[in-house]
């Protein structure tokens, strides 16, 4: 923990927002440079944003907070800000996010059903509120796709492709980012998942972790929540899910395609490229930020890869190349970790 930003934020609160006789407590961290706490006092608990100005902007968390708000979805309430010190004070959703909820046991049917409700609310959001945000374009669409390559199999796994086989995992990159672009655009969120999602007693769920969103692909969102990096759903749930959320979207007339087939083709081939940039990230994670626990769930978010590349002859190079060199290569590295835990 930074003793100086810590200092810093009780400053805050004591000096500028008049907090006294209060507890302060971890809530959650991120992916990121962002951390949290839990402010615990009589009257109730309030949640703290703690991101670095020089390594994080609050701007983008304000703006997307404000147009979620406007469509009544369940997103932490501004209280009080600080954008020169990148300190907020937000309304409290609680400390149960989707995944725990379910790993305990809770009515799956009754969260997803709410969760795919939300969304359908979040893609509503007008064109011009949601072409405000960033556009995800070819470059980023790239980029993303390039941590697979770069973090996981380079840095992590030790193997670089070259000649012929670096050509066909750019040929995939390509097909993946043409097949992302010609999808309608909405609001994405970005990282619509279980870990971001959480079970509230009333107008559930809330909604966390949004500040990425952009203006992009619309099977984006729908993908991150039923293909989850960190739960799996039988894949013939997924499928009713997903064709449930297009006849939702459709009537709120939301543009998801003209025929249940080429919504389905979306959905998957946007998995793959948002599942190779999260094992992508999952990597970098470890090397470059010292968070290792995110490598378990790689072989769950390849899996999916695996599983779609089987249906589609232009992701047949991918398919091998993660299933017969990329995942094995994984498992005797979690075996290894694992003895030397021993």
């Amino acid at each position: 923990m930074n003793d100086h930003r810590l200092t810093l934020l009780q400053r805050w609160l004591e000096d500028e927002l008049g907090f006294s006789d209060y507890r302060l407590t971890p809530a959650s961290g991120d992916a990121s440079f962002r951390r949290y706490f839990r402010v615990t006092r009589e009257s109730g608990s309030k949640i703290v944003m703690d991101a670095p100005p020089d390594k994080e902007d609050i701007a983008p968390f304000l703006h997307v907070a404000s147009l979620l708000g406007a469509l009544d979805l369940n997103v932490p309430a501004v209280l009080a800000e600080d954008r020169a010190q990148g300190f907020l004070l937000l309304s409290d959703l609680g400390s149960r996010t989707y995944l725990e909820a379910l790993e305990g046991g809770a009515n799956f049917e009754a969260l997803y059903a709410d969760a795919l409700g939300s969304l359908v609310r979040m893609q509503s959001m007008d064109a011009a509120a949601a072409g405000s945000l960033p556009p995800y374009d070819a470059a980023l669409l790239a980029r993303e796709m390039g941590l697979f390559r770069d973090w996981l199999c380079e840095r992590h796994l030790g193997f670089s492709l070259v000649g012929s086989q670096a050509e066909a995992l750019e040929q995939t990159f390509a097909f993946l980012s043409d097949a992302a672009l010609e999808q309608p655009r909405v609001f994405v969120h970005r990282d619509y998942h279980s870990r971001n999602l959480m079970q509230t007693e009333a107008r559930n769920p809330g909604i966390l972790d949004f500040q990425d969103a952009v203006h992009g692909p619309v099977t984006y969102d729908l993908i991150s929540l039923l293909r989850d990096c960190y739960v799996a759903w039988p894949a013939g749930r997924v499928r009713e899910w997903a064709l449930d959320y297009r006849e939702r979207a459709a009537a709120c007339e939301i543009p998801v395609g003209h025929d249940a087939a080429g919504f389905l083709r979306w959905f998957d081939l946007m998995g793959v490229q948002r599942h190779l940039k999260a094992a992508g990230i999952f990597a970098r994670l470890k090397h470059r930020d010292g968070k290792p626990g995110y490598l378990a769930d790689v072989p769950r978010t390849l899996g999916y890869v695996v599983a779609v590349a089987a249906g589609y002859p232009e992701l047949a190079f991918l398919g091998e190349l993660v299933a017969t060199r990329v995942l094995p290569a994984l498992a005797t590295g979690m075996r290894d970790v694992s003895a030397c835990g021993r």
